[in-house]
Formats: C-alpha cells, structure tokens, sequence
C-alpha cells in the first residue's frame, strides 16, 4: 500500500543543541495548529468530499501532514539529542523529560498534550474546506513566528519549507473548493 523511502521530505541536519528552540518546536507536532491535527482533519474530512478529486486531494495533503510531524520529530530529536537534564529543567522541559524521557511527545509549547478537540469534521465540504484553509493559515503563521524565535540558518530552512509547504495546501484547498461548487452547481435540476 506505501512505499517509504527512508529519507525526511525535507533534509534536516541541525547541529546545535537547543534544547529552548526544541521546547517552542514540538508546537507544530502537537500543538493545536500543528502538522498532527491537520493530518489527522484532513484523513478524516476525505470520507464526505462528494468528488474524487476532492478526496484524494485531503489524503495527498493528510498523508503530507505526517510527513512534516516527522520532520518536525526529528529537528527536535536533533536539537535535544545532547542535552542534559539540567538543560532540559532550564528550558522548561523537566517535566516532559520525567514522563517521557528523551522521547518526543506530541504536545503543544506549554506541555499540554495533544488533543483532537481542535480538528473541526463538519461533514459539509464547503465547511470542511474553508476550515482547512484557514488552518493552513494558521500553521503558516506559526512557521513565521517560529522562525522569529531563532537565528539557526538550519532551522529556518527547514521552517521556510514547512511554511512553503502551507501556502501551496492553501492553494489546493481553494482549488478543492472550486470543484466542489462545481460539482453542486451541476448536481441542481433546473
């Protein structure tokens, strides 16, 4: 059914410890914007699109989805890899380290773990696609600030992607949109 290639969408080869970047990071794993929840809205939205172009555009971009939280995975993986406890404490993330170890949990900045309370499934495509738009939006405009939280050229190369990535979801959402008025528009009987 998949073919996995064993390489990141995006390279990422960070090569600093920075265990307070990797804090702010894991936002877009699990954080109520985050690549998770939107994989996860779009995979589920995909079963009440009324086309087939429709359809398949919410599983390319959820599949996408996935792709950036293992990417994001990794760049904060990279950036704690090194780091001591001590540091972890320092950054604010003593208690993740306590309940998880070295292990990357989805949760927003704060700690909070990640919750499907913020995936909106309506049922209606027109809904379901302006949602998904405006989330697309939403993620681009964490990418910004995330990239006005550092100076690293690594990490805002791989943010840049990410965000670049948002626009052209963006993008296909609105085309998606346009065939589903399409498709109602011819679906009236006059």
């Amino acid at each position: 059914m998949w073919i996995y290639q064993k390489t990141l969408q995006h390279p990422v080869n960070l090569k600093s410890t920075d265990v307070g970047m990797a804090k702010y990071l894991i936002t877009q794993f699990g954080g109520p914007n985050g690549e998770l929840g939107a994989a996860l809205r779009y995979l589920s939205q995909r079963y009440t699109m009324p086309t087939g172009k429709s359809r398949a555009l919410l599983t390319d971009i959820g599949t996408e989805e996935l792709a950036h939280v293992e990417v994001i995975s990794t760049m904060v993986y990279q950036l704690t890899y090194d780091a001591t406890p001590e540091q972890l404490r320092a950054a604010g993330l003593g208690s993740s380290y306590a309940q998880n170890g070295f292990g990357i949990f989805p949760s927003d900045a704060n700690g909070v773990p990640f919750s499907a309370s913020t995936i909106a499934v309506m049922g209606n495509a027109v809904t379901d696609l302006h949602e998904d738009m405006a989330a697309e939006q939403k993620a681009l405009a964490t990418y910004y600030q995330l990239i006005n939280l550092t100076d690293d050229v690594d990490i805002i190369n791989v943010l840049r992607f990410l965000g670049e990535r948002e626009i052209v979801h963006y993008q296909r959402f609105g085309e998606a949109l346009m065939d589903v008025y399409d498709f109602e528009e011819n679906k009236k009987v006059f």
